[in-house]
């Protein structure tokens, strides 16, 4: 599978700085697994694909300011990035320049909060013991952190999906961007299954795969599966209905937590890799956007639909102009 390249062409121009209004004016490849198929749609023309029964998850993960700045006593600047709550006011972060903050490095946030430094992971990420609860100063002194190749402004609301609940996340679930409130309710109202697990993304979603992809060290995610959401998959496998994934976040949370008697709900943390070669077990279905050259979502789209089958969809977008990565247009993959 190593052997596989999953490289491909992409104008700049195509890589979208800002999301359409309203969200589910974007557009829709719609591509089908069996054939091979592509359809053109709008995104709000989704419905046309589904049906009473489906059951459609989502990740209501919500995006955090996670962008802080701090000096040190000396009077240096130094950009804090929170990756990951470890607890009793403990975090994963990335700082900005790590070398000038080893062990025992004091952070001074504008508002009287503190941090030390006190600990440095082999990949160097830091882990940053803070005064108090970080949560009681994001809103005040964080910035929405985006994408390395959105060079505009953005609204943070705007790199929000509309359901979600639950913060955490330091990207965006993107594939649930499209929905608006009133797309949610015409998909309910024909008999479509909602159902929500949370999963958290972590800054790697962005990391490339370089050289083979064996090697590639994976970033751990933490996710919840709710019972009532378990339930609901797991009938819905029993009796032959469709599970469709709203992103690759949701697929990694579902194929993670599928046990021997099915999906297992609760808490747990995942670094599943998927690439061709996966046998999925959870979903049926996926929602997705346009993922970024050898990137492991590219990887994971490849595995559900084929690798050949998926570069020709890109190269497709590419000469229909889609827009691509976070604030671009959508797939649904059947």
């Amino acid at each position: 599978m190593s052997g596989l390249s999953y490289h491909y062409a992409l104008p700049p121009e195509l890589i979208a700085q800002e999301g359409v209004e309203p969200r589910d004016a974007s557009r829709l490849m719609v591509l089908h697994r069996d054939s091979g198929r592509l359809e053109h749609r709008i995104f709000r023309e989704i419905p046309l694909y589904l049906r009473p029964g489906d059951v459609l998850v989502l990740n209501e993960s919500k995006v955090i300011p996670a962008r802080l700045y701090a000096r040190k006593p000396t009077g240096a600047r130094i950009e804090t990035f929170l990756v990951r709550d470890l607890g009793e006011n403990r975090w994963e972060v990335l700082l900005r320049p790590a070398h000038k903050a080893p062990v025992g490095t004091e952070l001074w946030f504008p508002d009287g909060l503190r941090a030390r430094v006190e600990g440095v992971e082999a990949d160097g990420t830091r882990v940053l013991r803070f005064s108090e609860s970080v949560w009681e100063h994001l809103e005040r002194l964080g910035q929405t952190p985006l994408p390395p190749y959105i060079h505009a402004a953005v609204d943070p609301q705007r790199y929000q999906t509309v359901y979600a609940k639950t913060p955490g996340s330091v990207a965006a679930p993107t594939a649930g961007l499209h929905f608006t409130p009133e797309l949610l309710e015409r998909i309910q109202a024909m008999g479509v299954e909602l159902h929500t697990v949370t999963l958290h993304v972590g800054p790697g979603t962005f990391k490339p795969v370089k050289g083979d992809p064996e090697a590639h060290p994976m970033h751990t995610e933490p996710y919840e599966i709710p019972a009532e959401s378990a339930r609901a998959i797991n009938q819905a496998k029993a009796e032959g209905r469709r599970v469709i994934a709203v992103g690759t976040t949701v697929v990694r949370t579902l194929e993670s937590a599928w046990g021997r008697e099915g999906l297992e709900a609760g808490v747990g943390q995942t670094q599943l890799f998927i690439r061709p070669g996966f046998t999925f077990r959870a979903v049926d279905a996926l929602v997705t956007n346009f993922h970024l050259p050898n990137s492991t979502l590219l990887m994971l789209v490849s595995a559900f639909a084929g690798h050949e089958r998926v570069l020709q969809a890109y190269q497709t977008a590419v000469e229909e102009r889609y827009r691509f990565y976070s604030l671009g247009d959508a797939m649904l993959i059947l």
